[in-house]
């Protein structure tokens, strides 16, 4: 048996899987689970793109394609950045990524050397931190609240960042809150990273889901820092793996280098099917259905707050809510193992995104109908008693 890379002992288990695992063996079992646990949409990729991949599987489009994507598709994107979010870009800064995984992997292995650390707030998405560990680096949480929504600060920043700092990874909106940093607070934050002359990594991956305001991408405010964004979320296409990132013009061929080798390319159906995705009436069918998630958002919250599992902050973006159970548990595994069983309701207990609030705070996804989240309601007024 050979021996594993430290760096298997280091990286961090994904219980959001898990429990997705746990409930999957429970509907074998003949059981009824409600799954308010894993981040995938109910919805799927809409008609005219299935139309697209099946065309494009039938004219034997399913070769390799360059390494930073297809050229229509790279254009789409960039299109599509500069009239929804405010930040047109060239598209030659365009990457096509193996989903939003392999822009955060090409990020990683761009930017960070073998002991960089890298700034990240407590709580924020698991995997994140698995990526900077994988290229050698040193993540580090910084515990926020909910006064700063639950995001990281420019004051965060400034009283951590330390000799071995090299960048901050953040979203916005969040993962597990569903928080968008406030715009002045961001513009703050980048000044303080760029005046220690580090980069930023921005999640925007649940940016085109938003409940209020039309937000803008963080490109707004600095040229230089790195997108990373995904067709799973706002289009519904998990399975798929196809996501993209913007990085600055320098960055493009360390990055080509490095998608050649490591991935080749993102897989080519989904590129060609995805630029049916920008369509006029395409667009329309996701902006119809991100009403749909506000909806559930809306019904959601107060639902919560009912049952004494009380929302800090009012998520603005994603479809999660990041509840306080402290209330009726002081240990959130114990609650979210028992809500299982005893309910067949899955949320994630808060350890799988950082310790500081591990504790007390659980995530509920609102990634199913209403008639089902009603049930999950039911259920769990029952198991409250």
């Amino acid at each position: 048996m050979p021996h594993l890379a430290q760096r298997c002992n280091a990286v961090l288990p994904f219980y959001a899987v898990e429990l997705f695992k746990q409930a999957n063996a429970l509907n074998a079992q003949g059981h009824d689970v409600i799954s308010l646990g894993i981040g995938e949409p109910d919805f799927t990729a809409p008609g005219p793109v299935l139309d697209t991949l099946n065309r494009a599987s039938a004219a034997g489009l399913s070769g390799y394609t360059p390494p930073l994507g297809l050229s229509a598709l790279r254009e789409a994107i960039a299109q599509y950045y500069g009239a929804a979010f405010g930040a047109p870009v060239d598209a030659s800064r365009v990457v096509i990524t193996a989903g939003a995984s392999g822009a955060l992997m090409l990020a990683a292995m761009a930017l960070i050397n073998p002991g960089d650390e890298v700034l990240l707030p407590d709580p924020s998405y698991p995997a994140n931190q698995n990526f900077i560990i994988s290229a050698g680096g040193i993540p580090r949480l910084i515990p926020s609240t909910p006064e700063q929504r639950f995001q990281l600060s420019a004051d965060d920043v400034r009283r951590h960042w330390g000799p071995a700092t090299r960048g901050v990874l953040i979203a916005s909106p969040s993962n597990p809150t569903g928080t968008r940093i406030a715009p002045d607070e961001l513009k703050a934050l980048v000044a303080e990273v760029r005046r220690h002359g580090g980069f930023i990594i921005m999640d925007e991956i649940y940016l085109g889901l938003y409940y209020g305001d039309r937000p803008q991408s963080a490109l707004v405010l600095d040229d230089d820092i790195i997108i990373i964004n995904s067709f799973s979320k706002y289009f519904h296409m998990t399975g798929w793996r196809l996501g993209w990132m913007i990085i600055p013009p320098d960055m493009i061929e360390a990055v080509d280098r490095l998608a050649a080798s490591l991935t080749i390319c993102a897989p080519s159906l989904a590129q060609h099917a995805a630029l049916t995705c920008f369509e006029p009436d395409v667009m329309h069918i996701y902006e119809n259905r991100r009403l749909s998630f506000q909806q559930r958002r809306d019904y959601l919250l107060p639902q919560l707050e009912q049952l004494g599992l009380h929302v800090p902050v009012t998520p603005d973006g994603a479809f999660y809510i990041y509840a306080d159970i402290s209330q009726h548990s002081t240990d959130s595994e114990d609650f979210s193992q028992r809500l299982l069983k005893q309910a067949h309701v899955a949320a994630v207990p808060g350890r799988d995104f950082g310790p500081f609030h591990a504790n007390r705070m659980l995530r509920f996804s609102y990634t199913l109908g209403l008639d089902r989240l009603e049930e999950a309601v039911d259920r769990m007024r029952k198991f409250l008693g």
